[in-house]
């Protein structure tokens, strides 16, 4: 889709901070971080959200949430990261290419403190 911000990232139209690309995925950090880390992990092919992509392509979704993990660590975050895909306008979604947030490096307990 030549109108959506994040293929055109994939297609190398728009500059990123990317940490990892392959052929079904891109990482890239966000521009705006929640968190010390905060990198968006989306698949190459567009697909408006994360229930659109595991009902399309379960195994790309797989591949997704494994490439979130693998960013975690790369990142250094081990096994203590949050990931987030957020679906429709009401639950915060601006780009409408599904995203997972990996999000990390600093305490999201709740309560705070």
């Amino acid at each position: 889709m030549t109108d959506c911000l994040f293929c055109r990232i994939v297609a190398g139209e728009i500059p990123a901070d990317v940490v990892l690309r392959t052929d079904e995925v891109v990482a890239f950090r966000d521009i705006s971080p929640q968190a010390p880390v905060h990198v968006l992990v989306i698949p190459t092919e567009h697909h408006e959200n994360i229930g659109a992509l595991a009902g399309s392509a379960p195994g790309l979704t797989a591949t997704v949430l494994a490439t979130a993990a693998q960013v975690a660590q790369q990142e250094g975050l081990g096994d203590q990261f949050r990931l987030v895909f957020n679906t429709g306008t009401e639950a915060g979604q601006s780009v409408f290419h599904v995203h997972g947030h990996v999000l990390g490096g600093r305490d999201f307990t709740w309560p705070p403190g």
